[in-house]
């Protein structure tokens, strides 16, 4: 989300706190039998241009790593101190600005970068929200390569469109768009399977709750990092889904934090840590904002 969106969104939330998304399913979330517990949180903080604005990131290594993405197309690459398995410092070491096919460095509208999932052999995929569209990057300072749009992506909306970006285990890519309902009300999800897109499936909006990143758990579960803006400030939602051959079932809600509890958190990694845990990392946006932050959040979650 841009900053100029977010001070719009700021000044409409009484507005945006009574909103609830048309079009719910027939079938109601099942409570999880353990939620996702609290960890810890971290502010990060660099005194550097292209620094803030956050809206995915990836952990690997163990959550000794992690490869961040500014809205602003810039793709930072880190190292994550630990502490008892709590974060305690964030190196970043490369911060490279993206560069379209033309090998142009993006900017403004074009460079309005959301989403970010990152290949078996190391290509970066990034959704972008302006132009809606999902590029490949063999290196993170190379020229990308614009996967084919469909129709469906030229007529979302320039703020609300392609948020979130997720790879499956068959190096599939899904993404879906932040506020663009199908004709039923739902939320629809587009899948590229390296030759072109399709729609297996939608999900249910649920009250005030938009959507801004997703994941796929180790197991193969697809989660949903969700969020509201009310008048007191952030709220968070994850959800959970089995993806099975007739679509999402045994739809979860894992964590629904009040307003406030979190900064604004836009990006979402699900990861597994030395102990064979499951756990969720995720950033928040500041909006280039100095009465906001840049905070990496961390729960467990249940298998």
């Amino acid at each position: 989300m841009r900053r100029c969106s977010a001070i719009k969104l700021i000044l409409a939330a009484a507005a945006a706190a009574g909103l609830a998304a048309a079009g719910y399913a027939a079938s109601r979330p099942q409570p999880a039998q353990d939620k996702a517990q609290y960890l810890g949180s971290y502010t990060w903080t660099v005194k550097q241009p292209w620094f803030g604005g956050f809206s995915a990131l990836k952990i690997t290594d163990g959550g000794r790593a992690m490869v961040v993405l500014s809205d602003r197309a810039t793709l930072v690459t880190t190292s994550i101190q630990r502490n008892q398995g709590r974060i305690s410092g964030v190196t970043a070491h490369t911060a490279h600005g993206l560069r379209a096919s033309t090998g142009k460095t993006l900017t403004g509208f074009a460079g309005d970068s959301e989403g970010l999932a990152i290949a078996p052999d190391g290509s970066r995929y990034i959704s972008f929200e302006g132009s809606a569209r999902v590029a490949r990057y063999h290196r993170p300072d190379g020229r990308a390569k614009v996967l084919p749009r469909p129709k469906a992506f030229r007529k979302l909306p320039r703020n609300k469109s392609l948020e979130t970006l997720a790879i499956d285990a068959r190096s599939r890519l899904y993404t879906l768009p932040e506020r663009a309902y199908d004709k039923d009300g739902q939320i629809p999800v587009w899948r590229w399977n390296g030759r072109r897109w399709s729609r297996p499936f939608s999900l249910p909006p649920r009250g005030g709750f938009l959507p801004v990143d997703a994941d796929f758990g180790p197991s193969g579960r697809f989660y949903l990092l969700e969020r509201d803006l009310t008048l007191l400030g952030f709220r968070t939602r994850l959800r959970r889904w089995d993806i099975t051959p007739d679509g999402p079932a045994n739809e979860t809600i894992l964590l629904q934090t009040g307003p406030g509890t979190h900064d604004n958190l836009e990006g979402l990694s699900v990861w597994t840590d030395d102990s064979g845990g499951l756990r969720a990392t995720m950033v928040s946006d500041d909006n280039f904002l100095s009465l906001q932050r840049t905070e990496l959040v961390e729960y467990a979650l249940p298998r």
